[in-house]
């Protein structure tokens, strides 16, 4: 199958689609992924090797095509939207709808590892360039700490919380415990928006007047605080609101 291959199916009356069995082994998508390499499949083969089987009259390529149809063509838009939305297809029960996004999730967390220690952070785009594969799509809220050495590079990433942002969520405490244990130099504050709009709430700014007084009792320096949005960010510091002593060194 083309990688190509339209998404809508061109009109005119219904017939029954080959199952994959009856494909000659050469177009079967299993046999293709081994004998050239996953990259060479298309996405709705790709699903269709996901989902293992048709349902009714539609083999597992027609089952696919219609998952990736109904989420407009777009992997992420399957990705943030919950379980049960994949049940909606028809052939697509809840142990196929989890299957699709573990497959999805774990090619996020592939994304994620390109975070290597000692990644140099030179200000929010490089914060933003860190985060966003892992934070942009996610259907909640997570709040992550970078921790950094004295020559500003990336040593390791701390998941806070997940869930809603608020003070009472993100306590100095879980922030700071592992930095201090971590030795950090200084620390990043991370946390996304699921709506998209990483445009800083008035629970966000709390958060960051919270930490920002602990950092200056603890002395571990925090030097911004980077909303993570769909395709862009929001600075505290370039804002800022990052004043005297917490000013970034970039």
């Amino acid at each position: 199958m083309d990688p190509q291959t339209p998404l809508t199916a061109p009109r005119g009356p219904r017939r029954r689609l080959a199952s994959i069995r009856e494909l000659p082994a050469a177009e079967r998508p299993r046999e293709r992924l081994a004998s050239h390499g996953a990259s060479r499949l298309s996405t709705i083969e790709l699903l269709a090797i996901l989902l293992g089987a048709g349902s009714g009259q539609r083999s597992a390529l027609g089952v696919a095509q219609e998952v990736l149809v109904s989420a407009g063509g777009s992997l992420r838009r399957i990705a943030s939207q919950p379980v049960a939305s994949l049940t909606r297809v028809v052939g697509i029960g809840t142990a196929r709808a989890t299957v699709v996004h573990a497959a999805l999730e774990l090619g996020r967390r592939m994304l994620s590892e390109t975070r290597q220690e000692g990644v140099l952070i030179r200000g929010a785009p490089d914060v933003f360039a860190l985060y966003a594969p892992r934070l942009e799509d996610l259907p909640v809220e997570e709040f992550h700490v970078a921790i950094l050495d004295a020559q500003h590079r990336f040593q390791r990433d701390i998941l806070v919380t997940r869930g809603l942002l608020n003070t009472s969520l993100v306590h100095p405490r879980e922030v700071f415990r592992e930095a201090i244990a971590e030795r950090a130099a200084s620390v990043i504050l991370v946390h996304n928006h699921p709506s998209g709009d990483p445009t800083p709430s008035r629970d966000d700014r709390m958060v960051t007047d919270a930490l920002l007084a602990a950092s200056d009792v603890i002395g571990v320096p925090v030097h911004d605080h980077v909303v993570i949005g769909r395709g862009r960010y929001v600075s505290f510091a370039e804002q800022g609101y990052m004043l005297g002593d917490r000013r970034p060194l970039w």
